[in-house]
């Protein structure tokens, strides 16, 4: 929904955009353009629409965290047969370390559980000490390597595969 006295207040006074609580709600169609935007300022190799739109359409657990409605953060979570696997968690470049990829991995834990997920699963680059940080912070233990598994700029880059019991 939008709201006209928000977003000016937001604009003309970003104070009360940090002041805010981080919101979170499922994604709907109408966030994929700023989605993407966040998406292709934060990654080299950042996902189509058309992928978060898939995601969408075949029921995936897609969400995001705003504060004073403008999107800061996405998360999307697959869940089946008691397991949960994190496919893309991602901050605005412009809001990082605040503590909002904590806040997007702890509600997506909770979603996971409430589909009654036993265990959560991601990939992680190697090079991404920042997340691999907060992945053990918050409980993740490495489990094992996928070989080639993410673009990179001279070929491939492997990936850590992380796990937790929930």
């Amino acid at each position: 929904m939008y709201d006209a006295d928000r977003e000016f207040y937001a604009k003309f006074n970003p104070s009360l955009v940090e002041a805010a609580e981080l919101e979170f709600r499922p994604m709907r169609k109408s966030d994929l353009k700023a989605i993407s935007a966040i998406e292709e300022s934060a990654y080299e190799f950042p996902w189509e629409p058309s992928t978060f739109k898939d995601c969408m359409s075949v029921n995936y657990c897609c969400w995001v965290g705003e504060k004073l409605g403008r999107m800061v953060a996405y998360g999307i979570v697959t869940v089946g047969a008691g397991e949960s696997h994190i496919l893309n968690i991602c901050i605005s470049p412009a809001m990082q370390g605040r503590g909002y990829g904590r806040r997007m991995m702890e509600k997506l834990m909770e979603v996971a559980k409430s589909h009654h997920a036993e265990m959560m699963l991601l990939e992680v680059r190697p090079s991404n000490l920042v997340a691999i940080k907060l992945y053990q912070d918050l409980g993740f233990n490495e489990i094992g390597t996928r070989k080639a598994y993410y673009p990179a700029k001279k070929g491939r880059e492997d990936a850590i595969v992380m796990a937790r019991m929930l």
